[in-house]
């Protein structure tokens, strides 16, 4: 998910800088609180670690584009669940800011759009899990219904910005709402893939829940 240079330019960029403005807001409010609940050290931690992770998403990844935006690996929910809601949203934005500094610089110019994008779906999959799952149940014991009820709402989300995002700056007319079609279709494979890597990941991470390496992750993740 990386929308095309020029899909968005000129004074409507003025509102993606209020909205990238308005979610870093949020995830610095969520990582003063985490940091009150962990420590700075374990945020800090959590945070870099997705920070690679996005990077690696992003860069090393399969991608290919589709009409107005690329498609992407982006374990959006895997971060959340593994690392919790502050790093893993202050993680995806500096991964993206690294990728655009020093690989790809033709998206910098994106970065707002890109930034917001990303993280109201976060926040939004961690709305829903404070919802869908229950007090006493860890992350690692999630079901795979759980887990596809979280990894879809962050994609949805990603593509319904998508489309917000063609609509406001290019226009509603049938060759915009054309392209939004295909990219949410190309998308499609994403959510049959990211549920089954969250998956994995949680029983990765519970086979980790008694060793040392199981205290890099959010507390979250093994403690109801």
């Amino acid at each position: 998910m990386h929308i095309e240079p020029g899909v968005v330019d000129g004074a409507k960029m003025a509102f993606a800088a209020v909205t990238a403005a308005a979610s870093t807001g949020y995830a610095a409010k969520l990582t003063a609180q985490d940091v009150a609940r962990s420590s700075v050290i374990s945020v800090t931690a959590r945070t870099l670690l997705a920070a690679v992770g996005t990077f690696v998403f992003f860069e090393v990844l399969p991608h290919f584009p589709v009409g107005v935006s690329e498609v992407h690996f982006i374990l959006g929910s895997t971060l959340f669940l593994l690392l919790g809601t502050a790093p893993a949203a202050m993680g995806l934005a500096l991964g993206l800011l690294v990728q655009g500094l020093f690989f790809a610089p033709t998206d910098l110019p994106m970065y707002f759009v890109n930034v917001t994008t990303l993280l109201v779906p976060l926040f939004a999959t961690a709305a829903l899990a404070r919802r869908v799952v229950p007090e006493g149940t860890a992350y690692v014991d999630l079901s795979y219904a759980d887990v596809l009820k979280l990894s879809g709402v962050f994609q949805a989300g990603v593509v319904a910005w998508v489309a917000f995002w063609v609509f406001y700056g290019q226009g509603v007319s049938a060759e915009t709402f054309g392209a939004v079609l295909t990219f949410g279709g190309a998308y499609m494979l994403v959510l049959l893939i990211e549920p089954l890597a969250d998956l994995a990941a949680l029983a990765a991470a519970k086979s980790l829940r008694d060793t040392g390496l199981g205290r890099i992750f959010a507390p979250r993740l093994y403690a109801a």
